[in-house]
């Protein structure tokens, strides 16, 4: 009997008093600042210190990911937007409306990320416009880093916040 509710406690649908939905939100928001517009932020800082050729490969490597970006945006973004919008309110509808926490914890994740997603887009449309080389280009990319952590902070707070008044809900009305 031990080895079942050890089991059924790690596979547990309550998002926000299972650790695996806590690990997976700290992975999801640091692969997120990590990787700024598809360029790992060690690329990013190596270039800075070093100049030369790590830079002409941050901007080669920073022209293949917008180019990419600014593409896919081009060709199916409104396709992309109208599925995410419809995924999006499908989430928050069975979330909040009808209480599902399940469908509550998948929205707190992918709203957030849907709009890291827009910043990406803006921030890769106006290096294609500015073409910005050497230490501007390193500084267009480490702003649209500082947006996402930004975002990222608040996410997290938002998300505790409201899976502790989740967990203290639940804890309250079985216990």
């Amino acid at each position: 009997m031990d080895l079942y509710a050890t089991v059924r406690e790690l596979i547990d649908l309550r998002s926000f008093s299972n650790l695996w939905y806590w690990i997976g939100l700290a992975v999801i928001w640091s692969s997120a600042s990590h990787w700024v517009l598809g360029v790992p932020l060690d690329m990013i800082q190596r270039a800075k210190k070093r100049g030369g050729e790590a830079m002409d490969d941050l901007q080669a490597l920073t022209r293949i990911s917008c180019n990419r970006i600014l593409y896919i945006s081009s060709v199916s973004g409104l396709w992309l937007l109208g599925f995410s919008c419809f995924v999006l309110t499908g989430l928050a509808m069975l979330g909040f409306y009808y209480n599902v926490e399940f469908a509550q914890a998948v929205f707190l994740l992918l709203f957030p990320m849907s709009i890291v997603g827009l910043i990406s887009i803006s921030t890769a449309r106006l290096i294609d416009e500015k073409k910005p080389e050497g230490l501007a280009l390193v500084k267009h990319l480490m702003r649209h880093r500082i947006y996402v952590q930004l975002l990222g902070v608040l996410s997290i707070f938002t998300t505790a916040m409201w899976g502790m008044a989740q967990n203290m809900n639940y804890s309250v009305l079985f216990n």
